[in-house]
């Protein structure tokens, strides 16, 4: 896009949520969750149906919304706040400073867990507001609160105004107030800490879904046989062993109740560009993080898989004076392509797009980005290390355990992931070429197992156990 004059350039409205599966919002089509603010919001503009996260992790997939890194790449492994690893480091060629040198004027609402040695300042937020404050005052209004359920989630009887999306809502339409009065174009990034475990929706949200409603995930019932150990050790740790869906019905109705909850957040917050003439010339995305088990496989959280219970997100976009209505896009498309696509939505200068590409083109629907699959890793957190990396295509979804069983699902047949064919003599072939190809990504990132040399021959010459 070609540079245009300061006060003509979008203004930007980021909003991430914490843990949102990507078939948990109405417009996904999958399930009857309502989530009419979103689902508007697709309409007016581009649905990503096939968008994914690098690494199912918090932190180090926000570094990668900042870098277009892939965090292994650097060394971002995990998040901060457990065994301590490299964290992205500032640079001028991230797009978040390329605005503020552009005149940007740019805020971050919520909570900060990219580095400990660097604050958003350094990656170019000339304003930060973690809420802290805000929560607090909300908490001593309601105290001694018990939550007899724990990680299985509570209904909550905080009044939604002063719950923590709510109170995060309000914070975003006061600085939109005060970037309009300063006269500068903005970028307002949100960070929500929901629907992240365990979600304690306020009424009327608490109540909206009834645990009898709720369809199973297509992951449900997974029997884990064939796959890796620490699948079924997942379960032992969360002490899972035996839990029916009837008792992940409530469960999954309360995240429903969340994320109906963050649905509304965001609809006040839309409302208030609506009102002060703001659409029109506003970027609006919205994503998560990662995904969320949610009872998937029979496991809660995130951790040892990398099903599209994790690695899918929602990705919508909206900017009415470019990106046509009711867009659906079916590219792969990851968290790495947002700061290209920002350079090139406010015509920036000087951004390096890391490991991920421009969206625009696709954005104004007129060719497909030539990327039939998505790359993804993790690295194993609360209960242990454990590195896995994955490539996800339109039909199969490969995942290389580096110490234990590979995994092989047809997902054009098995949405659930929960057949594991990585034996099959038959589909030895197909492996050989998703492994090459997972090969080919994680060289070019710079991926530190492949790139120190140990581990190239289980992807290029087969030498794993489960494929003989």
């Amino acid at each position: 896009m070609m540079s245009a004059p300061l006060q003509d350039r979008p203004n930007i409205l980021m909003i991430v949520a914490d843990q949102q599966r990507w078939d948990a919002v109405g417009a996904a089509g999958r399930f009857a969750i309502r989530t009419p603010n979103l689902d508007a919001l697709a309409a007016g503009g581009a649905f990503f149906e096939q968008a994914t996260t690098p690494i199912p992790v918090c932190g180090p997939a926000r570094q990668a919304m900042l870098s277009g890194l892939a965090p292994d790449s650097y060394g971002g492994l995990w998040n901060l706040d457990f065994l301590d690893c490299p964290a992205l480091q500032p640079s001028e060629r991230f797009a978040t400073a390329a605005l503020q040198r552009a005149g940007y004027a740019c805020s971050l609402i919520g909570k900060w867990n990219v580095s400990k040695t660097h604050s958003p300042a350094d990656f170019g937020f000339e304003h930060h507001d973690d809420l802290k404050q805000d929560f607090a005052e909300a908490a001593a209004r309601y105290p001694g609160l018990a939550w007899p359920n724990g990680w299985f989630g509570d209904p909550s009887p905080v009044a939604l105004g002063d719950s923590r999306t709510h109170l995060a809502a309000h914070a975003v339409c006061r600085r939109m107030d005060h970037c309009q009065a300063d006269g500068r174009p903005w970028l307002i990034r949100v960070d929500f800490q929901d629907p992240h475990l365990p979600c304690r929706p306020s009424e009327p949200f608490a109540s909206l879904f009834r645990p009898e409603d709720v369809e199973p995930w297509d992951s449900c019932g997974d029997t884990l046989a064939g796959k890796p150990y620490i699948q079924r050790q997942q379960r032992v740790n969360w002490q899972l062993e035996g839990r029916n869906w009837p008792e992940w019905a409530r469960t999954v109705a309360l995240y429903y109740g969340m994320v109906a909850q963050i649905d509304d957040a965001v609809g006040q917050m839309l409302r208030h560009l609506g009102e002060r003439g703001l659409t029109q010339n506003t970027v609006v995305i919205y994503t998560s993080d990662h995904g969320d088990l949610c009872g998937g496989h029979g496991m809660l959280d995130k951790h040892y898989v990398l099903y599209d219970d994790v690695i899918r997100v929602p990705l919508i976009i909206r900017y009415p004076a470019l990106i046509p209505s009711g867009l659906r896009v079916g590219d792969f498309v990851s968290h790495l392509d947002l700061g290209a696509t920002l350079a090139d939505l406010c015509g920036l200068e000087a951004v390096d797009p890391g490991h991920g590409q421009s969206l625009l083109p696709l954005l104004r629907g007129q060719r497909q980005s030539g990327r039939d699959s998505a790359v993804c890793s993790a690295n194993g957190q609360q209960f242990g290390l454990y590195a896995q990396r994955c490539l996800r295509t339109a039909d199969w979804l490969y995942v290389w355990n580096l110490t234990d069983v590979d995994e092989l699902y047809h997902v054009a047949s098995d949405p659930g992931q929960l057949t594991n064919r990585i034996r099959e003599p038959e589909l030895q072939k197909t492996v050989a070429g998703l492994r090459r190809r997972l090969y080919e990504t994680l060289d070019a990132r710079r991926d530190p197992f492949v790139r120190a040399g140990w581990l190239r021959d289980q992807l290029l010459a087969g030498r794993k156990l489960d494929s003989l």
